[in-house]
């Protein structure tokens, strides 16, 4: 998780990982690979991307959003056909019902489902997720929290998610970087970064008014880790 407020750097450094932003120095890695001698559209469709606004093509069937890839990569159509129903039944959407919808006929939460299994259709080792849950509502947004992590689980992709949102970090993650005015302020595990936070800006982002609850929830992520 990349965790900190609007306007420190999470998304930039997010993009920079598929190349919408070009780093002014530094390297960036994609299996021991610098992204910066691959090319771009190449290095694009190897990594999925999930952002807020979902970005369905609307004249585009929930199928045919999910294929874009798989087509681009000439992935014949019974494989693609197959992974397309493999993919809604991942996300929790029947491919009977959902597969010849338009993105107008779907909830946001549903969008963002079909968003979510078109970033995974041609089995990217990376998914990049920028606050892809912000505009859906809280019993949505736990539920579309609740799929990413038995997606992760049960994928074993690397997944690179950013938000503002604490307890969303705290639910999620195997590892948070807190960010502040485009600098690290700590990497660590959501454990370790809630008892032994490395700065002053730490300390005050978890500041832990509701203490309970939170560890409530950190406990309920790991117990949910080890089944």
């Amino acid at each position: 998780m990349l965790l900190g407020p609007s306007g420190c750097g999470k998304s930039t450094l997010l993009r920079s990982v598929n190349r919408l932003v070009v780093p002014q120095s530094g390297t960036v890695y994609l299996d021991s690979e610098d992204t910066a001698e691959v090319d771009p559209v190449q290095l694009r469709r190897r990594i999925g991307y999930v952002i807020q606004a979902v970005g369905l093509f609307s004249h585009m069937t929930v199928a045919d959003n999910i294929a874009v890839v798989p087509s681009l990569l000439q992935w014949d159509r019974a494989r693609i056909a197959a992974r397309v129903d493999e993919l809604l039944d991942l996300v929790g959407l029947d491919a009977k019902r959902y597969r010849k919808r338009y993105p107008r006929e779907l909830s946001g939460g549903e969008q963002q489902r079909v968003g979510v299994a078109r970033a995974l259709a041609a089995q990217p080792p990376v998914l990049l997720m920028d606050e892809p849950f912000g505009a859906v509502d809280a019993i949505v947004r736990a539920s579309l929290q609740d799929e990413i992590a038995r997606i992760a689980q049960h994928l074993h992709t690397t997944i690179l998610f950013v938000t503002h949102d604490v307890n969303e970090a705290l639910r999620l993650a195997e590892r948070i970087v807190v960010m502040r005015d485009g600098r690290v302020e700590q990497y660590d595990t959501p454990l370790q970064i809630v008892s032994n936070p490395a700065t002053p800006y730490v300390r005050q982002l978890f500041a832990l008014d509701e203490e309970e609850r939170r560890f409530d929830s950190l406990r309920a992520s790991l117990a949910q880790r080890k089944t």
